[in-house]
């Protein structure tokens, strides 16, 4: 039976307290700490119960306590406080990045399948979903034109819950986006906005919730529609759900049903961010747009649209990066490759490393990487690891030029840092701290928070998390029907005083959370030390189809309940952004494990070190530019070594992560003077905060973002559409000519006049006679390319320097004359190369077009 009419039914707020809903509908309340305790202070226990939802939360509120709230004055006020607080941050337009478009709209649309912003918005599973929140949010504190697009999933990620012998079982509870900081982007007759699109002939319709982050909007599609078969309702049920046919169902609704939810709603943004290879269908959506709007060639729309699109990749495990066999690519992209009026064999060659094996499947990384001028990895290593992975997409050039370049991942500071501690930031860094946290000035002021009130802060954070741990612990054994003996010790479990190292993250084979397990007797032994013992915190989820991480995860929570452990390792279960804030907050030393070079980045370690804990860690992703080699800042396993065998490697580090732990960290942790403080361990604490506070923080991303990316994004879209798209058909004209030329461009007679032996810093002429076919010598850019040399005669490292005309030499030659210098002393050489050139090309080396001599 099903009812003729459906009503959402609200609470009657008093006129007094109608802007709660202003306060409730702006997820600004997950990182302005005092809206976030205004709500919970008029019902604690039904704050917590709602999962920080104010939305939920007012909806579940006595009618009786909205009326006495109505006439407290004191609550009235501090509305009013809080109300203005938040109009004075939506209204206030200062920025330090000159990126606006004349038609006052968002300049760049971001793009991602998850989105980790707060507990009242479940839609992420992990670290790209976390990262992709905090983008959002230094956006907002940065005032960056942007909006974002995502999927409203129905059942989120999994909630997590654990068998008596530890397994891993899953449940989807469903998301009432009713009662949620969600609103319905309605249309022009106030009825729900429906957007269509082909999907395999057939019509599937969306609907569109939005989200205010700040000042940010963030769009989320939403299958789950009336007129929809099951089927395609289910295609927004789950996140990362189903198999390789609801994968590139998602993916199509996200890229092209995304840029098709923009142009409906009249946002026209300039610029494309995709956040990993999931969106990477939207790049050829915009191509068609141009293509059927504009009257554009299939070339120069692709030239418009890669000069303006920004690909961020996260993964270097292949199974992170999505790839469909052809013939399911057929089923759903074979009209739309006509729509482009491109042969379909054609279409499949823009998602291959190599377009001529007809057997490859489609990437959807290769094809973001080829529909984009600008592509990043998230950390320094993580850059040359992604150009190592990807060199086959540029197969003529040497790794170091493949065109993936590094910005490395930071956090929202307000989200993340503890209370307590950004009070000591505001009392001894200055008021306006946070508003520039990624200025050194003002990071090196924490060296001025006095050791007693930083030590003192950070204990009363790890006694919350103990606090919290046997709570949590307690509900888990409730659930499970426990005996009474169990609730007891999950009351007990844990020490305030204790060194307290914290494990958090998902649990794939790769990042080794079993490391622990190598050697039961050194763990034991490092437990039991009743002088100075140690405690861990565990926590974290395996995907639902890993059976390897799950099987880690039954080891860990076995070891929990052995005698000689219990008590000291604790897991908590369901893993999310509440438990990780208690854990970054709390613990003494943040672990993390990952086989390198296997990392992307791991802003976990980020969000420890803001709070004080300190980190140790294998040499990957962030930590392998962050870490110092004198253990100022915390600790490396390791020195960045990559072994062959696995097993092997997991024996070495397994026993360098038991010597640091016996020889630095427990001894420095309780080395404490007659003050009761580990004076040295604090100052490691506030050296960090010094050292790496301004860089590893979302606001430098954001802005290095902006600077690097979106404003010369920006920049070739305004000039390549002027006048009719004068210059984006003159770039696709150009692009063509030249590689119909470039096969017969020819190098000769490269010499240089210095001999066999020279001095560092010397300087070597060369010359060179360059064939330009009938290009233009403005078209191309002759190089030197240099540097030192390994045994086997090739390059270790490279410089270039550019190589001018120098003359005439009849039939088509060109004299070239260039000098360059050897940087160090040792084996040195040199070479000629030839790249394209034209002032709209960002990068010369995107074309993948490159002749040596």
């Amino acid at each position: 039976m099903h009812p003729l009419q459906k009503y959402s039914v609200i609470p009657r707020l008093p006129e007094s307290l109608s802007s709660l809903w202003d306060l409730a509908y702006n997820f600004l309340f997950s990182w302005k700490n005092e809206i976030q305790e205004f709500f919970a202070q008029m019902d604690p226990d039904l704050w917590a119960q709602s999962h920080h939802n104010p939305v939920w939360f007012l909806n579940h509120l006595p009618q009786a306590v909205l009326e006495e709230l109505a006439k407290d004055t004191f609550f009235l006020d501090r509305l009013e406080e809080l109300t203005l607080l938040q109009e004075r941050y939506n209204s206030d337009t200062s920025t330090t990045i000159p990126l606006h478009s004349p038609d006052k709209g968002p300049v760049v649309a971001y793009f991602s399948a998850e989105y980790g912003v707060s507990l009242a918005l479940p839609i992420y599973s992990g670290g790209l979903g976390i990262l992709a929140g905090d983008h959002l949010k230094s956006a907002s504190d940065l005032n960056i034109p942007l909006v974002a697009v995502g999927l409203c999933y129905q059942q989120g990620y999994f909630n997590q819950y654990l068998t008596h012998d530890g397994w891993q079982q899953e449940r989807y509870p469903y998301n009432d986006f009713d009662q949620m900081p969600l609103s319905l982007v309605r249309g022009d007759n106030n009825s729900p906005l429906y957007i269509s699109l082909n999907m395999q002939g057939l019509e599937l319709t969306f609907q569109i919730w939005q989200a205010r982050i700040g000042r940010i909007f963030l769009y989320l599609l939403d299958t789950n529609v009336p007129n929809n078969p099951q089927e395609f309702k289910n295609i927004t049920a789950q996140l990362y759900g189903g198999d390789l046919q609801m994968r590139i169902r998602q993916e199509i609704l996200l890229g092209i049903g995304g840029i098709k939810a923009l142009h409906a709603m009249g946002l026209h943004p300039k610029v494309i961010h995709m956040n990993e290879g999931h969106s990477a269908f939207a790049g050829l959506e915009r191509i068609r747009i141009f293509m059927h709007e504009h009257q554009l060639s299939f070339e120069a729309a692709l030239e418009l649209v890669a000069s303006s699109s920004v690909f961020t990749t996260h993964t270097p495990v292949p199974a992170g990066n999505d790839r469909f066999p052809p013939n399911l690519m057929q089923q759903y992209f074979e009209g739309y490759a006509n729509d482009l009026g491109l042969a379909f064999k054609v279409f499949l060659a823009l998602g291959r490393e190599n377009p001529r094996d007809d057997t490859e499947t489609f990437c959807m990384t290769v094809l973001a990487l080829k529909l984009s001028r600008f592509n990043n990895g998230v950390s320094k290593l993580h850059g040359k690891v992604s150009r190592s992975m990807w060199k086959k997409v540029w197969p003529q050039y040497p790794v170091e030029d493949v065109p993936i370049k590094s910005i490395t991942n930071g956090i929202h500071i307000q989200t993340w840092i503890a209370p307590d501690i950004a009070y000591l930031m505001r009392r001894y860094m200055g008021s306006t701290w946070q508003d520039n946290p990624h200025t050194d000035r003002i990071w090196s002021k924490a060296l001025t928070i006095p050791d007693a009130e930083l030590w003192r802060t950070h204990e009363r954070l790890r006694e919350r998390l103990v606090d919290f741990a046997r709570k949590r612990l307690k509900q888990q054994v409730m659930a499970r029907g426990g005996r009474r003996m169990e609730l007891q010790i999950a009351e007990e479990v844990l020490d305030p005083q204790t060194l307290t190292i914290g494990f958090a993250r998902r649990f794939a084979s790769y990042k080794r959370a079993y490391l622990l397990l190598r050697d039961k007797d050194r763990l034991l032994s490092l437990l039991d030390n009743s002088k100075a013992p140690i405690q861990f915190v565990i926590a974290g989820k395996a995907h639902p189809r890993d059976n390897e991480g799950k099987k880690i995860i039954q080891q860990l929570v076995q070891l929990c309940k052995e005698t000689e452990c219990r008590g000291r390792i604790v897991f908590i279960e369901d893993y999310d952004m509440e438990i990780a804030s208690y854990l970054v907050q709390g613990c003494d030393v943040w672990l993390n494990t990952p086989r390198r070079p296997l990392e992307a980045c791991g802003t976990s370690g980020m969000k420890a070190m803001i709070n004080g804990a300190l980190n140790m860690s294998t040499l990957d992703g962030w930590w392998a530019e962050a870490y110092r080699p004198d253990n100022s800042l915390g600790w490396a396993i390791g020195q960045g070594e990559e072994y062959a065998d696995n097993e092997y490697q997991d024996f070495v580090e397994s026993q360098i992560m038991f010597n640091i732990l016996e020889k630095d960290i427990v001894p420095l942790f309780y080395a404490k003077d007659k003050g009761n403080l580990p004076r040295e361990w604090i100052k490691k604490m506030k050296a960090q905060f010094a050292a790496l506070g301004s860089v590893y923080n979302g606001h430098r991303m954001v802005e290095e973002y902006a600077r690097k990316a979106y404003m010369p994004a920006f920049t070739n879209y305004t000039r390549l559409t002027e006048d009719n798209f004068a210059a984006a058909k003159d770039l696709s004209a150009w692009r063509m000519d030249l590689m119909t030329k470039w096969s017969n461009l020819r190098i000769r007679n490269v010499q240089s006049t210095t001999e066999l032996e020279l001095y560092v810093d010397e300087q070597i002429e060369v010359t060179a006679e360059i064939q330009i076919n009938g290009l233009r010598p403005q078209d191309i850019q002759v190089e030197i390319y240099a540097g030192p040399l390994d045994h086997e005669g090739g390059f270790t490292a490279r410089k270039t320097a550019p190589m001018q005309p120098a003359g005439e030499l009849g039939d088509g030659w060109q004299l070239y004359r260039g000098t360059v210098s050897p940087m160090h002393s040792g084996k040195f050489g040199y070479t000629v190369r030839i790249l394209p050139s034209h002032p709209l090309l960002l990068d010369p080396h995107s074309l993948g077009l490159i002749h040596w001599a």
